[in-house]
């Protein structure tokens, strides 16, 4: 590449000269390259120690003048190609130029500002991106691009200097983190290390601290340990491995490949060595910690943060904590964890106003809500910048009137009375709470369904008043009036203040009146349901009459939610829960429906009405129960995998014995699925629900491992999973909630109660409290740490899954060992993989995760054609892209341009398995439709003369396009079809079977009926090879055995193999004409054709003219007329018959005529052959022309009229092997085993090792990945 010109002083240090000229000078680094000794190995050492390589390539240009000592580098290189050109260039265009300057300063000022001028036209196109990433980056991606063979797709995130740890000894070297992979090279003292991990091979990541390995982070792929230590900023570099390897998870889970945020941004200055994609990164890592912390909705941007501290008026206090803005909201979360935490909706502020300083107040911030509650923020750094972006955001925010102002000190924005908001705004009376008298209004304006517009609890359960209820009435009161005071003191709605106070409220229990609304304030459904007004009518409409897969589930499950509770015993309560599952299902089709969300779903529509509900649903599948939900429900194995890590922290004793029993596999799901709704008494298990919307995940955790603890002793006793299952049911179905006014709903476990002793009950709140005092050490920090480790893990062992179905889905008979099958299915993915990265990501060839496992890796046909290139034992040099392609369009079938591992498979075990006859049919079929393409048969015909110019000049018509892709069954029906009514059974027989009628079901059914017979398919089955389609045939034979060492022996075999097929095609064309030609003498139509035939001299053996003088005029002609050349008709295959039948015996027998061994004995023919030229003589012969008989008699009462006969040229399989099977060398080049594991070993290296460049010769190399 062209550099800006910079001053060297010391032209020749670490550098040896390789050419020059008065005034530039070529070099080479010392170390790179050829020789070098010592002093190389050291330069090379300290290039990549130093990072010297990122800014130094191993080759430059210097401008020099003649008495100046200083040089100016003007080019550099990473190979001697690209610096040669650079060099010739220079020598072409400027050094005539350069030498009519007589000043040398002059010279010098010319040669930088042409070089300028250069530097500058090549950053036109790029200008766009150019200032997005510093210099020292970019120079770092070129490196690494050059030195891994990444294409210009693969964008660098950052890299780090560490040392490798290869064996017991550190390799120091640079480790470079892109999208997709994990790179690290290194050269010491000519030993050379190169890495390439992609990120959706790791199986684990971690950071740890060893005796062997101080302070390293460990990378583990299927097949290696790699240990990376000494950096710089070890959590730094940890982290963002973390967030890449997340990446790749989430494109294994559900093909979201990782899209640059363009929306981030961009900073007044580029940040010295950070990249645009790490900055996004960071971006996307805080966003994501800052909606999980303030439960917002999942298309929130943070926009920035700072320190202050919080008036909160309920102790009196100035709390410090950290504010956010982001487009919607403004959050404050306190330092102490507990103390407090804020989310003020910018749909609610209605002033921002800077209050005066003081020394107790310095730079105040006061913000106002609708709901009268005012806040006071102080200690704000840049007060009136924070303003100004409220005030901007406020200006966005839709439910906002226009044209507020920001005047003397105060941002109004807003009318404070939500009555005075005009009709026609998004929110018509935007509700401050969900306890506010709109809330439960009914949603559907346009829809008349009936709709559950209150919690069904409150229609279907008739309460007695409090009084009634005696100690349970008076404890609801209690807690109501509790929670009264609490909205008092700390506000009520969204703008709530959230303390230690509040957690304590909900472990107490939430009160049935209250329970719907805090639900939707605490997992975050509020903000989506009131920002989103009709859009849950909106998809009841949609959705309502389609169905789906999801329908179909659905209205299974319907009547096994909560059967035993009232509300779902009648229609009112099944519709409802039908239209939110429904339309979920419509919303996120990724996820449709999974079992379990029916019981959670009829849950919260016992509290809320159905868009509260749907809303709740959304909130728990999408945010708060990460990918539970989806088909494989990895959300739910992940933090199983949890469950079993914190089993072995804090229960050690139990967690052996669990492991042993597999009882945490089998009772965890169920338990975190349906947040032990399905296995623990309804109303013990909402209390459990009320905690989970305040805490998270974390709740049920805690509760898990409490239930195990009170189970220890009977579970260490337990000799089986059923027993153990039976002492955890029990228990479970023993939890109580004494203080719930709702009647007891009989629980489905209650089977399991039965035993001799009364089964001990235990109350919720009793269990709560356990597992907050014995295990509320969990923070969510950690669970999220956890739950990256677990994905992992799960997610591969889930890929290990789908491996072994797929291979266990290809049928035993493609020869290939399970090994093998494995070796190739990762090839082939990490193809599909790569095409990911950086191909077109076309929607058809993206990943869908709830396809059978064996249809979700697609390769189109480039990447095909590249494994084909590497795995293929019939390597063809520059015709090897052809045959891939033909072999692609036979494979496949659906014509999607898209194939699966099992159709790759075939193609593969066609080429490496079978015998000698199994192998050529593969290849006879990539010279036929539909692998042949017309394109490819019309430059076939221009080769013809390649091997003798008769039959170049006798050559036969194309066959025309539509036969060419017309399948091989349609093609022989069409003539068929043409002779409808001819009176033949045979032939009307053959035509139901192969006809081109619409197809049905019934038709399906027969193909899948007869599929094994299709399997089984003869040599004869095979359709014939016309001469267009035989010389391409012939083509790629000679291309085959370009490379091999028996090469001039190969080719003479194929050479004698070909002329004597080609001779053989055109006796067997001039006896079809014969055949056809003798009774049709005086016919003005077969005139040319008789006269042809008396002028040829091969004529056919006197003992068989019989058989010709009675045969009638064949209708196989017109047969082979409409077929083509593929397929010509009876006739044509008694001509070759016979040419077969004559060529062993009589001095006229074409194959002694153009035999190029006169000496070859005529047995050597058949003792070759499977199919002996003598076998189709008599019976075949027979047979057909009993048939052609028939076919005769109907074709005078055709209403078809006779042009020139068809007399193409064609030649069968048969025919094909039999001359093969004369050339023991070509049968030896077939029948010769290749080792496809070599090859696949090989072609890994390429995907995991990319190659440096080509001429950059290193002394050894003594790593790889």
């Amino acid at each position: 590449m062209w550099l800006g010109p910079e001053e060297v002083l010391v032209a020749h240090a670490l550098w040896v000269t390789e050419r020059a000229n008065p005034f530039f000078v070529l070099q080479r680094r010392r170390g790179h390259g050829k020789g070098g000794g010592l002093t190389g190995l050291l330069v090379g050492t300290l290039d990549v120690v130093l990072d010297s390589s990122a800014r130094v390539a191993p080759y430059r240009i210097l401008h020099q003048t003649q008495d100046s000592q200083v040089y100016w580098t003007v080019a550099c290189g990473s190979s001697r190609k690209e610096i040669t050109k650079h060099w010739e260039w220079l020598e072409n265009n400027l050094l005539q130029t350069l030498s009519i300057f007589d000043n040398e300063e002059d010279i010098t000022t010319f040669v930088k500002g042409k070089i300028h001028g250069i530097i500058a036209e090549e950053n036109k196109s790029l200008q766009p991106q150019g200032d997005e990433d510093p210099g020292k980056f970019k120079e770092a991606e070129l490196k690494m691009r050059k030195q891994f063979g990444m294409p210009e797709g693969e964008k660098l995130v950052n890299y780090y200097s560490c040392s490798y740890w290869k064996g017991r000894v550190p390799r120091q070297g640079w480790l470079y983190l892109t999208v997709n992979h994990l790179c690290f090279y290194s050269f010491l003292l000519g030993k050379e290390v190169s890495l390439v991990v992609q990120w959706v091979d790791v199986t684990r990541l971690e950071k740890n601290a060893t005796l062997l390995f101080p302070e390293s982070i460990r990378v583990d792929t299927r097949d290696k340990e790699l240990f990376f230590s000494m950096f710089l900023n070890i959590s730094e570099t940890f982290k963002l491995m973390e967030q890449l390897a997340n990446l790749a998870m989430r494109q294994l889970l559900d093909s979201e490949g990782f899209l640059e945020d363009k929306a981030l941004p961009r900073p007044i200055r580029p940040h010295r060595n950070i990249s645009a994609l790490k900055r996004d990164l960071d971006a996307r890592a805080k966003n994501e910690c800052y909606r999980a912390t303030f439960r917002l909705p999942r298309d929130e941007r943070l926009d920035g943060h700072t320190s202050c501290t919080l008036w909160t008026p309920f102790n009196k206090l100035h709390n410090p904590g950290q504010m956010f803005i982001s487009n919607n909201y403004i959050c404050f979360a306190s330092k102490e964890e507990d103390a407090c935490h804020l989310i003020i909706p910018l749909r609610e502020v209605t002033i921002v106003e800077k209050a005066d300083s003081s020394s107790v107040l310095p730079s105040p911030l006061s913000i106002s809500t609708k709901s009268k509650m005012t806040f006071l923020f102080a200690n704000l750094k840049d007060r009136d910048f924070l303003v100004q972006r409220i005030s901007d955001f406020l200006q966005k925010t839709p439910s906002k009137q226009q044209g507020g102002s920001l005047a003397g000190g105060r941002a109004s924005t807003v009318d404070p009375a939500p009555e005075s908001l005009p009709a026609s705004q998004e929110l018509p009376q935007a509700p401050t709470s969900p306890s506010s008298p709109l809330c439960g209004r009914l949603s559907f304006n346009a829809l008349e369904v009936p709709t559950a517009s209150q919690g069904l609890l409150k229609v279907f359960q008739r309460h007695s008043p409090m009084e009634d209820l005696g100690p349970k009435g008076a404890k609801e009161k209690a807690k109501e009036e509790a929670w009264d005071i609490h909205f008092f003191e700390y506000g009520r709605g969204m703008c709530m203040y959230r303390t230690a106070q509040t957690r304590q409220l909900v472990l107490k229990g939430i009160p049935e009146s209250l329970r719907g609304e805090l639900w939707l304030l605490f997992s975050g459904a509020w903000n989506e349901m009131v920002t989103h007004p009709g859009y849950y009518a909106e998809l009841v409409e949609k959705s309502t009459g389609k169905y789906s897969m999801a329908t179909e589930e659905i209205e299974r499950d319907l009547h096994r939610s909560m059967p035993e509770h009232p509300a779902f015993q009648n229609e009112l309560g099944i519709a409802a829960l039908r239209r939110v599952l429904t339309a979920y299902a419509f919303r996120n089709p990724t996820i449709g429906y999974c079992q379990a969300m029916n019981i959670v779903t009829s849950v919260l529509l016992l509290y809320g009405s159905e868009e509260e509900a749907f809303w709740l649903l959304v909130a728990l599948c999408e945010r708060m129960l990460p990918d539970y939900y989806n088909t494989r429900v990895v959300g739910a194995l992940v933090d199983q995998g949890i469950f079993e890590e914190l089993t072995r922290d804090f229960l050690p004793r139990l967690s052996e014995k669990m492991q042993d029993l597999g009882v945490i596999s089998s009772i965890s799901l169920s338990w975190f699925l349906t947040l032990f709704l399905s296995v623990m008494p309804f109303e013990s298990a909402v209390v459990i629900v009320d905690c989970f919307f305040y805490e998270g995940i974390k709740v049920i955790l805690q509760v898990a491992l409490a239930v195990l603890d009170a189970n220890m002793e009977q579970l260490l006793d337990c000799s089986d999973e059923g027993e153990a299952m039976t002492v955890l049911g029990r228990y479970l179905d023993n939890v109580v909630n004494k203080q719930s006014i709702s009647l007891p709903i009989p629980h489905l476990h209650a089977l399991l109660t039965s035993g001799d002793d009364p089964p001990v009950e235990v109350d919720i709140f009793d269990l709560l409290k356990v597992s907050y005092e014995k295990f509320s050490c969990l923070r969510a920090e950690d669970i999220e740490q956890m739950r990256f480790k677990q994905r992992l893990k799960v997610i591969q062992s889930l890929e290990d899954t789908a491996k072994r179905s797929v291979v266990r889905a290809i049928p035993g008979d493609v020869g290939f060992s399970v090994e093998e099958l494995e070796d190739l299915y990762m090839v082939f993915k990490a193809k599909h993989m790569a095409s990911q990265y950086w191909g077109s990501h076309s929607a058809a060839s993206r990943r869908d995760p709830s396809l059978p496992f064996l249809e979700q890796y697609r390769i189109g046909a480039s990447q095909f054609q590249e494994l084909f290139a590497s795995l293929t034992p019939w390597a063809c040099g520059s015709h090897t892209p052809v045959l891939a392609g033909r072999m692609f369009r036979l494979l496949d079938q659906n014509k999607d341009l898209l194939i699966n591992f099992k159709e790759f498979v075939t193609g593969m075990s066609a080429m490496y398995h079978g015998d000698l006859t199994e192998k050529l049919k593969a290849l006879y079929k990539l010279h036929l439709p539909p692998a042949l393409s017309p394109e490819e048969a019309e430059s076939a015909l221009e080769a013809t003369h390649y091997f003798t110019e008769d039959s170049s000049s006798e050559a036969s018509p194309l066959t025309s396009d539509l036969d060419l892709f017309l399948p091989w069954e349609a093609q022989e029906a069409l003539p068929q079809e043409e002779q409808e009514g001819s009176g033949n059974e045979d032939v009307r027989g053959k035509k139901e079977e192969k006809g081109t009628s619409p197809p049905d079901y019934r038709h399906y059914l027969r193909m899948w009926a007869k599929e094994k017979e299709v399997q089984e398919e003869t040599i004869k089955d095979l359709p014939k090879m016309n001469q267009e389609q035989f010389i391409e045939l012939c083509k790629t034979l000679y291309n085959m055995f370009s490379e091999d060492a028996l090469e001039q022996d190969l080719y003479h075999a194929i050479a004698t193999v070909a002329s004597l097929l080609l001779r053989i095609g055109e006796v067997g064309k001039k006896f079809s004409a014969r055949a056809v030609g003798k009774p049709r003498d005086g016919a003005h139509s077969g005139d040319h054709s008789g006269a042809t035939e008396e002028d040829e001299p091969p004529t056919p053996e006197p003992q068989q003219d019989p058989t010709w003088a009675h045969q009638p005029p064949a209708a196989g002609d017109a047969q082979a007329k409409a077929g083509g050349d593929t397929h010509t008709g009876k006739a044509t295959q008694e001509g070759q018959a016979v040419a077969e039948a004559g060529s062993g015996e009589g001095q006229g027998s074409p194959c002694q005529l153009l035999s190029d061994d006169e000496t070859k004995d005529d047995v050597s023919v058949s003792s070759y052959s499977v199919v002996s030229t003598g076998s189709l003589q008599c019976e075949d012969l027979t047979d057909d022309t009993v048939l052609v008989g028939g076919e005769a008699r109907s074709l005078t009462a055709s209403s078809r009229t006779g042009g020139t006969v068809d007399t193409d040229w064609c030649i069968s399989f048969e025919q094909i092997l039999a001359s093969i099977l004369t050339e023991s060398v070509l049968v030896n080049f077939f029948e010769k085993k290749v080792d496809i594991g070599a090859k696949i070993k090989e072609q890994k290296k390429v995907e995991r090792q990319f190659s440096t460049a080509s001429d950059q010769e290193q002394p050894e190399v003594s790593g790889s990945s």
